[in-house]
């Protein structure tokens, strides 16, 4: 007889309380990000994972990239911020 893990023991309900939060977390930032009148006009995607705040897309430039930053670290309950915002125009030639 072959015996089954035993559903009552799976971490699911603690994972689901930290992708909760990641979920709240992002929502903020993304409206922080989207109401502020230096970053909203801009292509940013915010993702959180385990409280880590994690900023793509592209901005104008390094002040808007810098805000951004900014606007994802006052939000209470950030861990960290990884800004991996590219400015326009850096690594792209269209002629």
């Amino acid at each position: 007889m072959t015996s089954w893990p035993d559903p009552e023991h799976d971490n699911v309900p603690e994972h689901s309380h930290v992708l909760d939060e990641d979920l709240r977390l992002a929502a903020l930032v993304a409206q922080r990000i989207s109401i502020d009148w230096t970053t909203r006009r801009q292509q940013i995607s915010v993702t959180v994972q385990n409280a880590v705040v994690i900023l793509t897309g592209m901005v104008s430039d390094p002040a808007t990239r810098k805000a951004a930053a900014e606007l994802a670290w006052d939000v209470p309950g950030v861990f960290d911020v990884c800004n991996a915002l590219t400015l326009h125009g850096r690594g792209h030639n269209h002629g």
